[in-house]
Parts: structure tokens; sequence; C-alpha cells
């Protein structure tokens, strides 16, 4: 009971979307029906500003670290501890106060996976930082970090349920991308800073 009470509570922390919320305390919008369309830190960084967006990006992380963490305080075998971590991304992706329409999952991501298996998620993420600033496609990077983290995980001997729940991440990650994948085909992905019109 305790173990299914700490999964619920991961979709609900996950369900807390920080972006919708600053658009609509700092500008009174639904930043869902600006710039690009997510609810997440680069669409905020691109209605909000910097302040904002960073902000968006450590709450939206610091949800996968609690939901991690909430299930290893109840006592959850690993298996509990990743499925309430992909609770998070999941309440994050489709969250339940805010009409199913949420982010990508990527900053939740990372707080997830950094509480799990801290130094792949470190590899894969300095890898996946070095791309953006090469490219300057933050959509890239993130796919990126998804792509190669199973990979990491798997060399270096982490627990079995943890690479599983990142292959089933990264199929998220590209599920909720494939708009940004198809634009980045057709050169038209906006480039972080820029403004979309």
């Amino acid at each position: 009971m305790l173990s299914f009470g700490a999964i619920i509570a991961g979709y609900l922390l996950g369900s807390i979307n920080f972006s919708y919320l600053f658009g609509r305390w700092l500008k009174g919008i639904d930043i869902r029906e600006h710039g690009s369309g997510n609810a997440g830190a680069t669409n905020t960084l691109r209605v909000l500003g910097k302040g904002p967006a960073i902000l968006v990006l450590i709450l939206d992380a610091l949800k996968g670290v609690l939901a991690v963490y909430l299930a290893k305080w109840l006592g959850g075998i690993e298996l509990i501890l990743v499925v309430s971590g992909l609770s998070a991304i999941i309440g994050h992706n489709w969250p339940l106060f805010f009409g199913f329409r949420g982010g990508k999952g990527i900053a939740t991501t990372i707080g997830v996976m950094a509480t799990l298996c801290f130094l792949p998620t470190l590899f894969a993420g300095l890898l996946a930082i070095l791309l953006i600033v090469i490219t300057r496609y933050v959509s890239l990077g993130s796919l990126l970090l998804t792509a190669i983290l199973p990979f990491f995980i798997w060399g270096m001997g982490r627990p079995i349920e943890v690479f599983w729940v990142s292959i089933v991440i990264c199929l998220f990650a590209f599920l909720r991308h494939r708009k940004n994948i198809a634009k980045l085909l057709q050169g038209k992905e906006n480039k972080i800073g820029s403004k979309k019109a």
C-alpha cells in the first residue's frame, strides 16, 4: 500500500507544472499558447526570461528528486523507486491538474535519473550540454541525453531496473519531441535564445 502511495504521489508531484504556473503568475497567460507551446523550461526562457526559466528548470528537476526520495523513505525496493520516478515524469508530461497537457519531461528526467544513478546521468548530461553549446538546439541535446543514458547505465553496472526505466524514458522523450525531430530534419528548429514568431 505504501509503495502504491509513493507511485501516486510521484505522479501528483510531476503534475505540478511550474512553467504554466509562472506564466499565470507573472504575465497572466497560458504559456502553452505562446512561444513553442511547450510548458517547460526552454519555452519559459523564450516567453518569460532567464530568471523564471532557471527556476522552472530547478523546480521541475526537484519534482523527480522528491518522487524517488519519497519512495525510498517509504521503504520501497529499487523497482518502486524507478516506477515512482517514472510516475513523476508521466505527471509532468500529462499533468492531472492542467488538462493532461504538460511539458516534455527532460528536467524531471534529470532529477529522477540523477537520484537513481548520479554518475551515468552526469556523464550523459555533460555530453548533452556540449552538444547544446555547439548547436544551440536544446531539443537535440535532450534527445542525446536520453538516448545515451541507457548505455552509460549498462556500462557502469547500475541496477537492471534503472536500465529498463531509462529505455522507457528515452521512448517518452522521442515521443514528446517528435515535432522537434521533424523541424530538425527540415532545418526549422528554434535555437536557444531565439524568439518564436
